[in-house]
């Protein structure tokens, strides 16, 4: 009796440290700082900006809301004397370093907006990361609607 007493304590603290283990190497990404711009009446797209970061190599392969049909991933960058703003189907997040998206820059752009987007409002959001084994994980999480500021960026 007692050995199968002291077998079924190793096996228990054997998935005590299998269950760690499993919990330290499934890290989740980590969103903070998100925000949304307000939209102006009639207004149709609106940015969202927010910092993420991976604490393993992946990559950002798709992003919804509820708050609109469609959500895409942008980069700005100057050319010359023009801003110019490309569509990305994805983006790299580096191991343990943090990606911003902010105005002038990447962001996610909500296209349709279905109604106005007011400040304090919250929009959910939902990404979805693939890492390197192509496995895919979603990360949720809201961002709070700040006013316009009369800085509309034009889309």
């Amino acid at each position: 009796m007692n050995k199968w007493v002291n077998g079924v304590r190793v096996c228990v603290m054997a998935l005590g440290v299998l269950a760690a283990g499993t919990a330290l190497a499934a890290d989740p990404v980590k969103v903070s700082n998100a925000w949304v711009r307000a939209t102006m009446p009639g207004q149709k797209v609106a940015g969202a900006y927010l910092d993420i970061e991976s604490p393993d190599k992946a990559a950002l392969v798709s992003a919804t809301s509820p708050a609109a049909v469609s959500v895409e991933m942008h980069s700005m960058a100057m050319e010359g004397n023009i801003m110019k703003m490309r569509q990305l189907d994805r983006l790299d997040l580096p191991a343990k370093k943090v990606v911003s998206f902010k105005p002038g820059g990447l962001h996610l752009m909500l296209v349709d907006v279905k109604k106005p987007l007011k400040q304090g409002d919250k929009v959910p959001f939902t990404l979805v990361v693939e890492k390197a084994d192509k496995s895919r994980a979603e990360v949720k999480f809201e961002a709070e609607v700040h006013a316009a500021h009369g800085e509309h960026m034009k889309h």
